[in-house]
């Protein structure tokens, strides 16, 4: 039997007369958003991300910071650093072609209607 995805969060968000809206803070620091963020259209769904820079370093901070705290330090915690981050880029990319093949009805994902039911 298959497993069954993982049931997305949602927070529905009121939108300003200027098109605005407010990224919800726990989903803000949790995606790792800051300044900038790509919006992809397709398959009547706006997906919103992190804009993320193309060396794959965004995450070193965090990771280092996970590091220290479960007690690595000296050479260790180079090697264990290294191995880490050499993962993120890879697990973005994955996320990033789930998200696209949900924007065009590809693979298990869910809907507002299948969540909640009725429209919007």
């Amino acid at each position: 039997m298959p497993a069954l995805a993982t049931m997305p969060e949602q927070k529905k968000v009121t939108i300003s007369s200027k098109r605005q809206f407010t990224i919800p803070q726990k989903f803000f620091t949790k995606l790792g958003f800051d300044r900038e963020a790509v919006c992809t259209l397709g398959n009547g769904m706006l997906i919103i991300e992190p804009a993320r820079s193309a060396n794959g370093g965004e995450f070193a901070e965090q990771i280092l910071s996970d590091l220290i705290a479960e007690g690595y330090n000296g050479q260790e915690l180079l090697a264990e650093f290294k191995s880490r981050q050499s993962q993120v880029r890879p697990a973005v990319e994955k996320m990033l072609g789930a998200a696209k093949d949900a924007v065009n009805g590809i693979g298990e994902f869910y809907s507002y209607e299948d969540v909640f039911g009725g429209k919007k």
